[in-house]
């Protein structure tokens, strides 16, 4: 549904996608369910925002006529009817997700090793120096 491709779901964007999902909203309606998750206040739902509806759906969280409650009945999947198609693509996802973070991670402690790794050898040439100064003083 995000035919912007920019990584988001903006106002337009979820109007489409509950209209072919049968559960056209009011623009004010719209509003209230991007509102009701978008922790950024950007007003847009971000991929890490989208989850959240079927989250507080789960937890009871919505109200019964919020457009994210229907959103999220409309998107439930019976796993004994549909199977487990596109579980391989989500593990993926997630992988990589975890993947980039931790090599995120990796590329910091490199770069701190990295400075130890030159304070060292900065104490090494400083060492020598003295012993290669104190052996003309002498």
């Amino acid at each position: 549904y995000d035919s912007g491709r920019d990584g988001y779901i903006d106002l337009m964007e979820l109007k489409l996608m509950m209209e072919k999902l049968g559960a056209p909203q009011t623009h004010l309606g719209l509003k209230n369910m991007i509102k009701e998750v978008d922790e950024d206040f950007d007003g847009k739902l971000s991929f890490r925002e989208f989850p959240l509806i079927f989250h507080k759906a789960a937890a009871g969280e919505l109200e019964e006529d919020s457009g994210l409650l229907t959103l999220a009945k409309l998107s439930e999947i019976d796993v004994s009817i549909e199977g487990v198609k596109g579980a391989k693509n989500f593990f993926e996802a997630k992988v990589q997700a975890l993947s980039s973070a931790s090599k995120f991670e990796a590329e910091i402690k490199a770069e701190q090793d990295e400075r130890k790794r030159e304070e060292e050898e900065r104490k090494h040439r400083r060492a020598a120096f003295r012993e290669l100064k104190s052996a003309f003083t002498q």
